[in-house]
């Protein structure tokens, strides 16, 4: 394994140190392993994310004017505690309630229910938005349910720019609902990941095949097929999203995320298979993005995310935006 790490036990705390160091702007409570902006002046709504680390830019990368207030991050692959949440609602809370974004993964889903629990107890007004868009398996290792993957970098954006507006907790919870149920995605991978503890890749993958379905944390997909061209790799993930819900009666966000170890290159030659496809079957794309946006640490593939979007979603998704990882605007 080479990697660029001082110790496996210490990834975590030496990459926050890295974030507090390139970001001033954020502050990284090391102690509770929170990201966050400065608490706003306003009394508007705060949102709070998080999840295992490993899928940056997700959620850190995501904090900032229009998206994140704080994001809370878990050792890799692994749910942060709910007192880390709960010390993060109680940075950035303004008294207009905190709204958390969860992963359906089933550590994420019990440690956020605990610490809205903790947050209301503590007078702070609490209310949370699950994402649970992945089409390829109903239930997984880590799951009751689909898993949550690349919507949730959507539902942020739409909720952030809500949330600046001024919206009440019901109303941002309701766009963000809104959002995580119009969302579709679904990957592929060419490679396993490594995760440095375990120092070797995570499942054997074949150099002449690929896994459909993929989870970001290297969970099985729907099968293992013959390594293919870009071209028939587009045509199936847009296949099995095209299947699962209706994408012809509107403009769509397409988000195409590498998984961490895929290049660019080879991302934009996929989108161009991809907007191929979607044109063959009626699907208009409004918006777009291509890069890493939610990736598995260095496993090679890549992921596609439709949402459907009305003229509310996109207004939103144009509203002005500055984290590490997205910026645009002004």
């Amino acid at each position: 394994m080479k990697k660029l790490i001082n110790s496996p036990d210490t990834v975590l705390a030496d990459a926050l140190r890295g974030v507090a160091a390139a970001h001033p702007e954020l502050t990284v409570d090391f102690e509770n392993r929170v990201v966050a902006a400065p608490r706003s002046t306003e009394k508007r709504v705060a949102l709070i994310s998080g999840g295992g680390s490993g899928h940056e830019p997700l959620h850190s990368g995501f904090v900032g004017e229009g998206m994140l207030d704080a994001a809370c991050a878990g050792e890799i692959f692994t749910s942060p505690t709910p007192d880390q949440m709960l010390a993060a609602a109680q940075q950035v809370d303004t008294g207009a309630g905190v709204l958390f974004i969860v992963k359906n993964y089933t550590g994420d889903v019990l440690n956020f229910g605990m610490a809205a629990d903790l947050a209301r107890e503590e007078g702070i007004e609490a209310e949370s938005v699950l994402v649970a868009d992945d089409v390829s398996v109903e239930d997984s290792t880590w799951t009751a349910g689909r898993r949550g993957v690349g919507t949730t970098v959507i539902v942020e954006k739409i909720a952030g720019a809500a949330a600046a507006e001024g919206r009440s907790l019901a109303d941002v919870k309701a766009i963000a609902e809104k959002v995580s149920k119009a969302g579709r995605s679904m990957g592929i991978a060419l490679t396993s990941c490594t995760v440095p503890a375990v120092g070797k890749p995570s499942f054997d993958l074949p150099e002449d095949e690929m896994e459909v379905g993929v989870g970001i944390h290297g969970e099985p997909g729907r099968h293992r097929e013959p390594l293919s061209s870009v071209h028939d790799i587009a045509e199936t993930i847009v296949d099995a999203i095209a299947a699962d819900l209706d994408f012809t009666g509107g403009p769509v966000i397409a988000l195409l995320s590498g998984l961490g170890g895929t290049p660019l290159i080879e991302l934009y030659a996929a989108y161009g298979e991809i907007a191929a496809a979607l044109e063959q079957r009626g699907i208009t794309v409004a918006r777009s993005l291509v890069g890493d946006y939610i990736t598995s640490l260095d496993m090679a593939g890549c992921s596609l995310t439709l949402v459907q979007a009305d003229d509310e979603i996109l207004r939103l998704w144009d509203a002005p935006v500055s984290t590490p990882a997205l910026r645009w605007g002004r």
